[in-house]
């Protein structure tokens, strides 16, 4: 006979290469569940643009359980606890989420269930490798990614094949919230125009990789720095709801023939793991410079520059596309990402934390731990961080990566006419061709916020003033 299980939804809202739902689905009648926690620390809480996302992702994993998936709103541990003693449970089945918060909720729930007689089951569902696993000779953990990544993670035991989506025997119930009720969707609903890019299901997951399988990969290395170019995978905000899994991702692609394309894509997912090896050993990334040298740095305040920044009203073409694409979409491309955040920290020398929490709020991938360590590594303050005199010229990366002025005209539209020549420059346009196509720099597109020549200049010497320190 068939004993009562739960499994425990949370950041892997997906059937396909779910850990807990397959060992869980061997041996036991499932309740699926899923929380929406209200007992987050308010740095760990979502944005507008996740919450949307999770919506959808909740609403389509429903479907998937045939109509089965138990909603809840309230502290996860006490609502599993009255779950389990509610519907006579007797194992709880969950995927790890490294999260630090997480990792300190869960051992108490373990401790709690254990001394109800329910036993706990979990399992890695989201990193190829367990950051527990992976250190130097010297048993410290690694600081720069390319020997974590070479060395520590490639000389580890090769990720574990994906599972089968499993046949799955539901225990019966008539009690859960409506979704509407858990109060996901902001009043504004800016958001609703994701719906053109975004097909948010785990069914829309497997279509994304298998169109990129299929062409984005074959010039992944050199494309995936063009905006307009259909080299990305725009996999990042499903691996970050676990509508697929890096397992799933990792051996779709070794089936492909090996080359540079293929090996370079690899490397990016393990980005994503050194991402979340730096969040567990550095628990406070999201607030604390990993460099401590960078706590004294002369960040400005200046409202105006950032809310510019935020709206895509700087007078810098390619940083407000960027900026604009994040609004609309939910979305930027990842070397404007570097584009306008290098602007931000360095052109503007507004502090990195605050342009960290607009992208938590804006985008549908905004993971703690890829967010806040790219912040980090823009920023220079992080582990195997970017050197303080790398600084973007936006002008120069647009004319480079984005020459026809495709993505940059799409976002910015008033800039439609303008000759290719000024795209990223406008402020250099002669009048009489300004005049000609009708645009009023100061009037229908903004002059630029800073110089950038002189904000550069003044970001060195900020920079420079920190080498010596430790």
């Amino acid at each position: 006979m068939k004993t009562n299980s739960i499994v425990w939804f949370r950041q892997d809202l997906r059937l396909m290469d779910n850990p807990s739902l397959h060992y869980a689905s061997l041996s036991s009648n499932i309740l699926p569940v899923y929380i929406y926690d209200n007992d987050i620390p308010k740095k760990y809480k979502i944005g507008s643009a996740q919450k949307w996302w999770l919506y959808k992702s909740l609403e389509n994993l429903n479907i998937s359980l045939n109509q089965n998936l138990h909603l809840v709103k309230g502290e996860s541990n006490n609502e599993l606890i009255t779950l389990c003693k509610k519907f006579n449970i007797s194992d709880v089945y969950f995927n790890k989420c490294y999260e630090p918060w997480r990792l300190e909720k869960d051992k108490k729930l373990c401790d709690i269930l254990n001394n109800i007689n329910v036993n706990t089951h979990i399992y890695n569902g989201s990193l190829l490798w367990n950051p527990y696993n992976i250190h130097k000779d010297d048993g410290t953990p690694y600081k720069v990614f390319t020997p974590f990544y070479r060395k520590g993670c490639l000389n580890q035991k090769p990720p574990r094949k994906p599972f089968n989506i499993p046949k799955i025997s539901y225990v019966k119930n008539t009690s859960t919230v409506n979704l509407d009720e858990l109060n996901l969707l902001p009043k504004n609903k800016w958001y609703e125009k994701f719906d053109q890019y975004w097909d948010v299901s785990e069914k829309g997951a497997l279509d994304k990789l298998n169109s990129f399988l299929k062409n984005g990969i074959l010039d992944y290395k050199n494309g995936r720095n063009f905006p307009s170019k259909k080299n990305v995978s725009y996999l990042s905000p499903y691996l970050h709801f676990g509508q697929i899994s890096s397992h799933k991702i990792w051996h779709e692609v070794n089936k492909l023939p090996e080359d540079g394309n293929v090996i370079h894509f690899k490397s990016e997912l393990g980005w994503r793991e050194f991402s979340y090896y730096l969040l567990f050993y550095n628990p406070d990334i999201k607030e604390n410079n990993i460099q401590s040298k960078f706590d004294n740095f002369p960040w400005e305040k200046n409202d105006s520059h950032f809310e510019k920044w935020k709206t895509g009203r700087t007078g810098i073409p390619i940083v407000d596309a960027g900026m604009r694409q994040l609004w609309n979409t939910g979305y930027i491309h990842n070397r404007v990402r570097m584009i306008v955040g290098s602007f931000l920290v360095k052109n503007l020398l507004l502090d990195w934390r605050l342009g960290e929490e607009w992208f938590n709020e804006c985008l549908v991938d905004a993971d703690n731990a890829s967010n806040s360590a790219s912040w980090q590594w823009i920023a220079g303050c992080g582990a195997d961080a970017a050197p303080y005199f790398r600084i973007f010229n936006p002008v120069t990366q647009g004319t480079k990566f984005d020459e026809n002025g495709d993505y940059t005209k799409k976002f910015v539209p008033e800039l439609k006419n303008l000759p290719n020549k000024y795209l990223f420059s406008p402020w250099e346009c002669p009048d009489d061709i300004l005049n000609k196509i009708e645009i009023k720099l100061g009037i229908d597109y903004p002059y630029p916020i800073v110089n950038l020549k002189e904000s550069r200049d003044k970001a060195l010497n900020a920079f420079a003033s920190l080498k010596n320190e430790n």
